[in-house]
C-alpha cells in the first residue's frame, strides 16, 4: 500500500483460512461494517498460498489492508477488526465442521 500525506500510517494483515470458502466468509461477514473514522481506510482480498506444512494443499488468505491518518487511529481500527475476527472463527467454529480440521467423518455417521 503506497504511502501518502492524508494516511502515511499503513498495515498489512494477512490470515490463513483452511480453504476459499472460509476466507470469503470472513470477508463478506467483516467488509459489511464500514470503518467508523474518515481517517482510516481498509481494503479487502483473498489470496492463495502454499500450505508450508502440506506442500501439496493450499490455504486461502485473507488479507486486509489498512492506512490511517495517524497510528492511534491506525491500532484503533485494527484491534476491532481482530475483535471481529474473533467473533467471526467463534462463529464458524460453532455452525462449520471443517473450520478448524478437515471432518472425520460424515454428520450421519456416529463412529
Amino acid at each position: 500500500m503506497a504511502t501518502d500525506s492524508e494516511f502515511p500510517c499503513s498495515l498489512t494483515l494477512s490470515i490463513p483460512f483452511p480453504d476459499a470458502r472460509l476466507a470469503s466468509v470472513a470477508l463478506r461477514s467483516i467488509a459489511v461494517d464500514k470503518e467508523l473514522s474518515p481517517l482510516v481506510q481498509r481494503s479487502f482480498s483473498t489470496t492463495t498460498a502454499a500450505d508450508a506444512e502440506t506442500e501439496s494443499q493450499s490455504q486461502s488468505v485473507l488479507q486486509v489492508e489498512y492506512k490511517a491518518a495517524t497510528n492511534r487511529m491506525l491500532r484503533v481500527a485494527v484491534n476491532a477488526f481482530f475483535d471481529s475476527l474473533a467473533l467471526v472463527i467463534e462463529v464458524m467454529q460453532e455452525l462449520d465442521i471443517d473450520v478448524l480440521e478437515p471432518a472425520e467423518h460424515s454428520l450421519g455417521d456416529n463412529s
